[in-house]
């Protein structure tokens, strides 16, 4: 249990309003908003999910997932950079798969100097790591490491991140030339010398101030004790469990940014006076319903997200069983935020257009939600799956 928990939340609350203030500054940019990065810091939020033996919070997956939503609230961008950090280590708390010095130092890190980190995994041509395939990205084995060569896309928060955790296709480590190459995953320190960003973010549809850059590795060279992970084709490391920390972080974000949407229209709705009608638009049946639309759809998947992150800590022998739940909350909570975004636009009108309210910067954040995994169309097989699997 998160130490202060209700603090924690304030503050969070605190900061949301910051990252408002600054949110349509940095979408007109496309510029990374380092004063947001500076202010997660000083309130501690990296270390929300270090265990507590390392310095950490501890947080269970509830309270991150809570964290999250409220600072989405205020920029989507800035809590999905922290919703990559906080849920990578997260699962590693829980599942140890790292060699123990190395996830001891990166704890120690983070505790000491608010280190970020995120995965480095999707790639120009084989797309999103979840959809299979090996990585180009190559690392070398040389006397006392590797030397990785390649480059990454989607790198969220690149420009504050301490460590990339980067996948590749490991080169000169099997037995003999037969050998089929398995995947390592790097920690590479964001100062190595050959470690290129590439800022090609700024002007996209969605979450412009994430800081989602492609990075390229030129001739890196990284110890070989920041070599974290190992997977050869078709091995599997213990149960294999659904992505709970990932799935929740994710669907915390859009959830929040969903939320915002229908508070920021709430509140337009009750100032906005039509000289032909004489009285705010809210006191209209039509923008009631618009706005009781908007909060049943967001109470039906926050209902579903908090349901399972409780169900996952409180009952953790149940979670190889719950995959088709945590395909659920996301695709829930993920589409609630594109359908309340869509209908405060729509609601709005004319005005929904305008940069003096905030709904089509949501409106557009939303939409990257469906880009996380599981995507739409693999989650509702893997739902369908499991209803046919069983009785009908």
């Amino acid at each position: 249990m998160l130490a202060g928990v209700e603090k924690t939340l304030a503050d969070c609350d605190e900061l949301a309003q910051h990252f408002a203030d600054r949110a349509d500054r940095y979408d007109r940019s496309g510029s990374f908003p380092f004063e947001n990065v500076r202010e997660l810091r000083d309130a501690g939020l990296p270390c929300l999910t270090v265990p507590r033996e390392y310095g950490g919070a501890g947080a269970t997956l509830s309270e991150m997932t809570a964290v999250l939503q409220r600072l989405a609230r205020g920029d989507g961008s800035t809590a999905l950079g922290l919703a990559m950090h906080v849920h990578i280590l997260g699962h590693l708390s829980e599942n140890r798969v790292w060699p123990a010095q190395a996830f001891e130092q990166l704890c120690h890190e983070v505790v000491t100097h608010g280190a970020l980190v995120n995965s480095a995994a999707s790639e120009p041509e084989m797309g999103s790591p979840s959809r299979g395939g090996l990585p180009s990205t190559t690392a070398t084995a040389v006397e006392g490491g590797f030397i990785v060569n390649g480059r990454k896309r989607w790198i969220t928060f690149a420009p504050a991140l301490n460590y990339f955790l980067t996948s590749a296709t490991e080169v000169g480590t099997g037995e003999s030339r037969d050998e089929v190459p398995g995947t390592g995953v790097f920690a590479i320190a964001s100062g190595s010398p050959g470690v290129e960003l590439i800022d090609n973010w700024g002007d996209g549809l969605s979450l412009r101030a994430s800081g989602s850059c492609d990075v390229a590795f030129h001739d890196v060279f990284v110890p070989a004790s920041w070599h974290v992970e190992m997977r050869r084709p078709g091995e599997r490391r213990g149960p294999a469990l659904p992505p709970a920390w990932s799935a929740c972080a994710f669907a915390a974000v859009y959830l929040g940014i969903g939320e915002a949407a229908q508070t920021a229209f709430a509140a337009y709705a009750k100032r906005r006076i039509p000289s032909a009608l004489g009285k705010p638009i809210a006191e209209l049946p039509t923008m009631q319903r618009a706005i009781g639309q908007m909060d049943v759809t967001l109470r039906a998947a926050r209902a579903v997200l908090y349901a399972t992150a409780e169900r996952w800590q409180k009952q953790p022998e149940q979670r190889a069983d719950m995959a088709a739940d945590i395909a659920t909350l996301k695709y829930l909570c993920t589409n609630a935020s594109i359908a309340v975004t869509e209908l405060a636009m729509r609601s709005a009108g004319a005005n929904g257009l305008d940069r003096q309210l905030p709904l089509e910067r949501l409106f557009r954040d939303a939409r990257a939600g469906l880009m996380h995994p599981p995507q739409d169309d693999l989650a509702l097989e893997l739902i369908g799956r499991e209803v046919l699997s069983g009785e009908c």
